[in-house]
């Protein structure tokens, strides 16, 4: 190994650092808000890099469906929970965000997808189709079971990753797709050329870290999201409902996951159940970050992603390994310092 060849695996290992930051971030959000483990956050990756392979191509993505099914589900769940104070109102907003938006979104992609928009038009239009699933998964699958443990919210979890795996499969089929680059330009750094698409994802990482600090800090739905997430009962009494935090979360969350997605797919084919691994590596940084600090958790996912770059060059076979022991002693270093409590009798 040479210079040349160091600074080539640090830059790959940094822009896949992005994707996971992104995706360990979204992860720290939904934990700390409604304390999911968000295991399908990787399906998110998988149906945005797929859903802007669909459009490009000129072809109506599997998504559209899911959004519908998903829609639908969503419509039955909220207006069950809600059957003992049905009003006119509650009917009209549920259906209108359930039924009239899907439908509304599947026909303005029906009208656009043949005619091969613009990239940003299509970047555009996958980001609208996945993301509100975030928002119809918390309504359907999390919101009736809200205050169970979080061992059962995980194992939930996991049941949705796994239905997501195999609706991935039936929607998108099992080949796999790459999209194109977002930018063709590129930077020479000595011996180093970095590439547009490389520089597009670091850019648009470092915009939204920046959006959602200032969205955090400088708007009340921010704040409110960090009250639920510091004291749910608390939040709860000064008027804030943790059904909206919850709502809110997921589809942020979703935005994310998919925004992640849309990034990598120039980078490498993505297949239906591509999307696992990349969030379990986002999983990696978050546990780094105890799924509670957000800058420990995107300095985290630095770490991991240098560290699988340079593992490719000199174990590829072993790459995944190394970078999933990195837990290891971290849970051991944290465990140390746990309080042990005593079962009551």
């Amino acid at each position: 190994m040479d210079l040349s060849i160091s600074l080539i695996l640090l830059q790959d290992g940094v822009v896949n650092a992005a994707i996971y930051a992104l995706l360990a971030l979204a992860m720290v959000l939904l934990f700390t808000v409604t304390r999911v483990i968000f295991v399908p956050i990787g399906e998110f990756v998988s149906f945005g890099a797929l859903t802007l392979a669909a459009l490009e191509a000129g072809h109506m993505p599997g998504t559209a469906w899911l959004l519908v099914l998903f829609g639908l589900a969503a419509a039955v769940a909220t207006l069950w929970a809600e059957r003992r104070n049905l009003t006119t109102r509650i009917w009209l907003k549920t259906l209108g965000e359930t039924i009239v938006l899907p439908a509304a979104i599947v026909g303005l992609v029906l009208l656009l997808a043949p005619l091969k928009p613009p990239q940003a038009v299509q970047v555009a239009l996958a980001l609208l189709m996945t993301a509100p699933l975030g928002l119809y998964m918390y309504a359907t699958v999390y919101r009736p079971i809200a205050e169970a443990s979080v061992l059962v919210l995980l194992i939930v979890s996991v049941a949705l990753h796994i239905a997501l795996v195999g609706l991935g499969l039936v929607f998108f089929g099992a080949e796999g797709s790459r999209t194109t680059a977002l930018s063709e330009a590129s930077l020479a750094l000595g011996d180093l050329v970095v590439s547009g698409q490389a520089l597009s994802v670091l850019a648009v990482t470092a915009a939204l870290i920046a959006g959602l600090y200032l969205f955090f800090e400088r708007t009340l739905i921010g704040k409110a999201l960090q009250a639920t997430a510091v004291n749910r009962l608390g939040a709860r009494l000064v008027g804030i409902s943790p059904a909206f935090s919850g709502r809110f979360a997921f589809g942020l969350a979703a935005l994310i996951g998919t925004l992640g997605g849309i990034l990598i797919s120039p980078l490498t084919t993505v297949y239906y159940d591509t999307g696992f691994i990349i969030g379990l590596k986002g999983f990696v940084a978050a546990i780094i970050g105890g799924l509670v600090s957000y800058p420990i958790a995107a300095a985290a996912a630095i770490l991991v992603g240098v560290i699988e770059s340079f593992a490719s060059f000199f174990a590829s076979e072993l790459k995944e390994v190394i970078v999933f022991m990195i837990i290891v002693p971290i849970l051991l270093i944290r465990s140390r310092g746990a309080l042990v409590l005593e079962d009551e009798e």
